[in-house]
């Protein structure tokens, strides 16, 4: 079986468009029909019903689907070996969203050169759906992400660690107002309703930022309100540069591992131990 085939198969099946597919791949969709067409051939069965909503697996292509799943998983494995620098013994392919790269995957990267210099390292920044794209297909071993939904088949999701998202200021004052100079920063869909509920009458927010660290920088340069990791703004408060709004709702921050059971073993405990160690220790965190 080609390598395209098994891609083309695993994303018509995960997004349930051919359309999709397409897009996805950055080829026409003939090219996803004639893929498809020439998968069935091979195995004899076909694969995919066809209607106006998209596209449904039949029960052939619900069979095939770990089959495909394994197959690509294989070869990207193999693919890494073979391409495996000298003194290398493995290679560890991992992913984070985009809020969550520093300090998280940073402070990993760090503790993995110096405790397992043994393996290559392959770091991905990317959205979740993408990076969760990539874990059932094989083509990442573990991604990091915010409060990621339920994963079925054989993807683990396994907490990483649970902070406070936290309303800071710039003002001395004890209850600051919060028109023009609050900041509101995206830390993904919990926190949106949780914060909406909470503020329903702030409505739109003059200043939307969906990057942490930027907001932060923002924040300090110009003055404002916002919410932020406790653990990131901590300096800040000691230095007296911001302070802690004692009246505002705290919300839960978790930050979960999602990795697949069908990577080596010693491998994923390998990389899950790094990211248990190295979230625990101090670090420069930004954001």
């Amino acid at each position: 079986m080609d390598v395209a085939l098994a891609r083309t198969f695993l994303e018509i099946a995960q997004s349930g468009s051919f359309v999709a597919a397409a897009s996805r791949l950055n080829i026409t969709q003939t090219a996803v029909s004639a893929r498809v067409r020439t998968l069935e051939d091979q195995l004899g069965r076909r694969l995919f019903i066809r209607n106006k909503s998209g596209a449904r697996l039949t029960p052939a292509g619900e069979r095939f689907m770990r089959h495909a799943i394994t197959f690509l998983q294989v070869w990207d494995r193999a693919r890494h070996q073979v391409g495996l620098p000298e003194g290398r013994t493995d290679v560890a392919s991992v992913g984070a969203e985009m809020s969550l790269w520093n300090p998280f995957l940073s402070d990993w990267l760090v503790w993995m050169k110096h405790q397992a210099p043994e393996i290559a390292l392959r770091a991905d920044v990317d959205i979740p759906s993408r990076l969760l794209d990539r874990i059932h297909d094989g083509s990442l071993d573990l991604a990091v992400l915010y409060d990621p939904p339920p994963q079925g088949g054989n993807a683990v999701v396994e907490l990483l660690t649970e902070e406070k998202l936290v309303m800071v200021t710039t003002s001395t004052a004890p209850n600051p107002e919060l028109g023009d100079e609050y900041v509101h920063v995206d830390w993904g869909p919990l926190f949106h309703s949780s914060h909406q509920a909470a503020f329903p009458q702030l409505g739109s927010p003059a200043v939307q930022i969906s990057h942490g660290p930027l907001a932060l920088l923002y924040l300090t340069r110009v003055g404002g309100t916002g919410y932020f990791r406790l653990s990131a703004v901590a300096p800040y408060l000691e230095a007296d540069r911001l302070h802690i709004v004692e009246t505002a709702p705290q919300f839960s921050y978790s930050v979960h591992m999602v990795y697949s059971t069908l990577t080596e073993p010693a491998l994923i405990d390998r990389m899950r131990q790094g990211f248990l160690v190295s979230s625990s220790l101090p670090s420069a965190r930004v954001a």
